[in-house]
């Protein structure tokens, strides 16, 4: 507080990281707050509170799905994930750590086809045809972006798979697209 910086960066995941966020605000801290996409759940807007108002973090796309324009792609298929994960757990329980899951359920639902033409599941061929059809996905849209895989990159994503936003009267904002 002494050094009075102009933006503070709290990296860390989930419900403790609003433990910060408190102790600067109690201290009065007027900079920028920034976290990481590690918080980006609604149980940290729960534990926070008004203490983390105007806060400001990356995160994937499926966090903000309604606020997205039309015209990004990746809004529908982050739609059928927050959809089916509502439908199952009640709504306002998005996660979005539960879309990496579902993410690499779509990843195989393309694949496995592929590796099929080219051996039967528990043979060599088979796992050898899957790995190069993992390694290859092309435009595949999942929750947190648009999936393009390569054998040298295994995460596939681009910058379609985050999005900043805001922490605005204690909910997610979309600050651009």
């Amino acid at each position: 507080m002494g050094a009075n910086p102009d933006a503070v960066l709290i990296a860390g995941a989930g419900t403790p990281s609003a433990l910060p966020a408190k102790a600067l605000k109690e201290r009065s801290y007027k900079g920028k707050v920034y976290q990481t996409h590690g918080v980006a759940n609604n149980d940290f807007l729960r534990v926070c509170g008004k203490d983390c108002e105007g806060e400001i973090l990356p995160a994937g796309p499926v966090l903000v799905t309604e606020q997205l324009p039309g015209s990004n792609p990746v809004k529908k298929s982050a739609a059928v994930y927050k959809n089916a994960y509502e439908k199952a757990n009640g709504a306002g329980s998005l996660s979005t750590f539960g879309g990496h899951a579902w993410d690499a359920g779509q990843m195989l639902q393309r694949a496995i086809p592929e590796a099929l033409k080219k051996g039967q599941p528990g043979t060599p061929e088979f796992r050898d045809a899957l790995r190069a059809a993992l390694e290859n996905l092309k435009d595949l849209p999942v929750s947190r972006g648009i999936m393009n895989t390569t054998p040298n990159d295994h995460n596939g994503f681009d910058d379609r798979a985050r999005v900043m936003v805001q922490i605005v009267d204690g909910k997610w904002k979309l600050l651009n697209d």
